[in-house]
């Protein structure tokens, strides 16, 4: 029952070139870097990745894509990574893009062992009919584009059917987590971890804080154990390590000249 392993390398020492892996995070929020970096030290390659989107800034997935690791994307979201959207219409990367729902609905399905399901998102659209460009040709044109999807009509409304995803691995990043794998995710974290954790053959977790069994209520699991194979223990270093993806300011109200106003606190996203 103990599922902890000593170091990244040996959690992710069998993944082999050409595997599926489901990520979790948001942009810096809920990516397991550790795992990442430790995929990438390895050497595979022709990576098929499933992710929200692949990486912001020089982090994340972002350190597989930039040295040519990943061979196919199944996202909802490219957003300012200027190196997937350059692989993507130069014809490097095959990318299938899906609503953001649908892509979180369609982890969940194949980890709960359904095959596939209706929605209502896509019809009408070539989400449905068919015809995104899933890859260019490097010269402007499409080299292949993806097929249309069965549409089903119930109770006076179309609906799109959509298969559910499984994935040979998937790798997450936990709060908490115990030696039987039980997970609690923090805030905005709970995003796509605990999907893309269900959609994996063999899931891997890096948790900030690892804790014996029985120290985590019942009630407060986030992710059950039995969807988990392997915990990697992060140093607190590692834990701390969150970038911050986009830094702003507050305007000072009218009027306010003193030292505070004139040195407003910083607003961040920063990754959980």
């Amino acid at each position: 029952m103990d599922k902890v392993v000593a170091t990244a390398a040996d959690a992710v020492a069998d993944v082999r070139d050409g595997a599926s892996l489901a990520v979790g995070g948001f942009g810096l929020s809920g990516v397991p870097n550790e795992l990442i970096r430790a995929l990438y030290a390895s050497g595979v390659s022709g990576l098929r990745v499933v992710s929200n989107n692949c990486g912001a800034m020089d982090s994340g997935l972002a350190v597989l894509l930039t040295a040519r690791r990943i061979a196919r994307v199944t996202g909802s979201y490219i957003g300012a990574n200027k190196e997937f959207a350059r692989q993507y219409l130069s014809g490097e990367l095959e990318v299938e893009m899906i609503p953001q729902g649908t892509l979180a609905e369609r982890l969940r399905a194949g980890g709960a062992g359904i095959p596939a399901f209706y929605t209502p998102a896509g019809v009408g659209t070539q989400v449905a009919e068919g015809g995104l460009p899933w890859r260019y040709d490097g010269r402007g044109g499409v080299a292949l584009a993806s097929p249309p999807k069965e549409v089903r009509d119930f109770d006076g409304t179309s609906y799109v059917l959509e298969r559910g995803i499984r994935t040979d691995v998937a790798l997450v990043r936990a709060a908490k987590g115990d030696r039987h794998g039980n997970l609690v995710f923090a805030k905005s974290s709970r995003n796509f971890n605990p999907l893309a954790a269900m959609a994996g053959r063999v899931t891997v977790a890096e948790v900030e804080e690892l804790v014996e069994p029985g120290a985590i209520d019942p009630d407060e699991v986030h992710l059950p154990g039995i969807f988990v194979q392997r915990v990697l223990a992060l140093t607190p270093e590692q834990a701390a390590d969150k970038g911050i993806e986009r830094r702003t300011v507050s305007a000072p109200a009218p009027g306010h000249t003193d030292a505070s106003a004139a040195a407003p606190a910083p607003h961040a996203a920063v990754s959980r």
